[in-house]
């Protein structure tokens, strides 16, 4: 497999609907929003989903879901131990490490664990693949509903104040996700040309098995994916260009947007960068 040799710059637009996005543990579990109304997903909530469906593509990945473990390990000291052993040397315990696990050397990872003589190891690695916050084009509007988060077996009497709870969605938003991959980390971490279809794969199909209660099927989608593929390991263009090149705007008439349909796409051609674009599956 060849490693990475150009730069590549990524814009997806995700649609949300009735659901919650991503929900702020300190804000009662409502979808992040900013000052001004506008929407967020946090980066870190992006790569948890592209995480979940490298793993269902058959990739070992490193950092995994209780619920979704497929090795048996409990933790993230025994996965390292078993895969890389009590390496010392920093170089090579980073090389193992990223070619066992995909999402090591896409995303990079900081490895700090005490070892059975309480030396430790601390190994820090930079990934090729870097996301921003996604934002919404829009202000979004939060919904929230009183529920009851599960039925008691006591008598009413004893019945536990918890039962009671609430679950908040999204009416609609429209979200831009940002990403670019860097050719020179690719090189240190074996990044390769077909880890980068995997990972654009990811990104088309985000949120296939990703159901739940706060997030139905169907509710969260990718519409479009714009994937640039530069001609240089630097790149043509800088990343803020290529990703301002690509923007969604409300449609005149318009008042309060409820579908993807409802925002025109414009995109800005870059001459001599080739773009891909992917409708949404």
């Amino acid at each position: 497999m060849s490693l990475l040799k150009n730069k590549i710059d990524f814009v997806a637009f995700v649609s949300v609907t009735m659901a919650n996005s991503n929900g702020d543990p300190l804000n009662g579990n409502r979808p992040r929003t900013d000052y001004n109304g506008y929407g967020e997903i946090s980066d870190v909530c992006i790569k948890r989903k592209i995480r979940n469906r490298m793993q269902d593509l058959g990739q070992s990945i490193f950092v995994q879901s209780d619920d979704r473990c497929d090795d048996g390990f409990k933790s993230l000291s025994e996965r390292a131990k078993a895969a890389v052993g009590n390496i010392k040397d920093p170089e090579e315990y980073a090389r193992l490490a990223c070619q066992r696990w995909l999402d090591v050397r896409s995303f990079g990872q900081v490895f700090a664990f005490k070892s059975t003589d309480k030396s430790g190891i601390s190994v820090g690695v930079r990934g090729p693949v870097s996301i921003h916050q996604a934002v919404s084009v829009s202000p979004v509007e939060v919904h929230s509903l009183q529920i009851t988060k599960s039925v008691n077996s006591e008598p009413a009497e004893k019945r536990s104040s918890d039962t009671m709870g609430m679950k908040h969605m999204v009416r609609f938003g429209l979200y831009k996700i940002k990403g670019s991959i860097n050719v020179q980390l690719a090189q240190k971490t074996g990044f390769t040309d077909a880890d980068a279809e995997i990972v654009k794969e990811c990104l088309c199909t985000l949120f296939e098995n990703d159901a739940s209660a706060a997030r139905p099927e169907g509710s969260m989608q990718v519409n479009k994916l714009y994937w640039w593929r530069h001609n240089c390991p630097a790149g043509q263009y800088s990343s803020a260009k290529v990703h301002a090149s690509v923007s969604a705007e409300q449609k005149n008439a318009i008042d309060i947007p409820a579908d993807f349909h409802d925002y025109d796409i414009l995109s800005e051609e870059l001459p001599g960068l080739h773009c891909e674009v992917i409708d949404g599956i």
